[in-house]
């Protein structure tokens, strides 16, 4: 039997969270060709890269790319910093301003360098797995961002200006609930036992659970009526 042709390429941001993953399994979905791209960049939960690529090599990912870069030279975040990463916050807290585990224009630096390699690979499907409703105030998780950026991409590229060709910047997940979320990946059989999600892991990578990330996850499991299947240090 003749193997099916390849879908069309997509350049997919994998962080090995909960959103990212999920993100994957519905590129996958969509029939495109997955080219994952996770970063390096000295954040303090790098034990999220192991979760990538379980995730990658479990969803069928054509590729994994990994790309280094140090952050922590510029910090201003909790996550590439010695700054403490706040825990027990209400939930109402965390629906208001900017915490400090933003990590300074982050979303731009990825989104650039997954342009970057899109390029390389005649490819202008991006997709990223930002959330504008449980997503703790990031401002680079916004609607407006990412239409902003598409602009960008598609003036400041090759591709975009001289052969004309558009980028899309698929956000899938931006007006979901974590909820609603995690239906979608249950429904596609994504196991979030391979997922990683917390920002202050323990030195075996065991889950918080008092993080706003390991709240919010929580949160949407019961929400969504089903368990998570992470171990927690509580």
């Amino acid at each position: 039997m003749t193997p099916p042709d390849p879908g069309p390429p997509a350049v997919v941001l994998l962080s090995g969270g909960l959103d990212s993953s999920t993100v994957l399994a519905l590129a996958r979905q969509d029939g495109y060709t997955c080219h994952a791209l996770s970063f390096r960049y000295g954040q303090r939960h790098a034990v999220e890269l192991k979760a990538a690529a379980r995730v990658a090599q479990a969803l069928g990912a054509a590729q994994h790319l990994v790309m280094d870069m140090d952050l922590r030279l510029i910090g201003g975040s909790a996550l590439t910093s010695d700054l403490p990463v706040p825990k027990d916050r209400p939930h109402q807290a965390m629906a208001q301003g900017v915490p400090v585990t933003y990590v300074p224009a982050r979303n731009t630096l990825f989104l650039s360098l997954a342009v970057a390699w899109a390029e390389t690979l005649d490819c202008t499907d991006i997709f990223i797995g930002v959330n504008a409703l449980d997503y703790s105030g990031y401002p680079d998780c916004r609607p407006e961002f990412i239409a902003a950026f598409q602009e960008v991409a598609n003036l400041g590229t090759r591709l975009g200006a001289e052969m004309g060709r558009r980028f899309g910047i698929h956000t899938p997940l931006i007006n979901l609930s974590k909820a609603q979320i995690i239906a979608q990946g249950l429904r596609l059989g994504l196991d979030y036992a391979i997922t990683h999600s917390c920002y202050d892991p323990g030195e075996h990578g065991l889950a918080c659970g008092r993080c706003d990330s390991c709240q919010l996850r929580l949160k949407g499991f019961a929400q969504a009526g089903a368990r998570d299947p992470l171990p927690y240090a509580v």
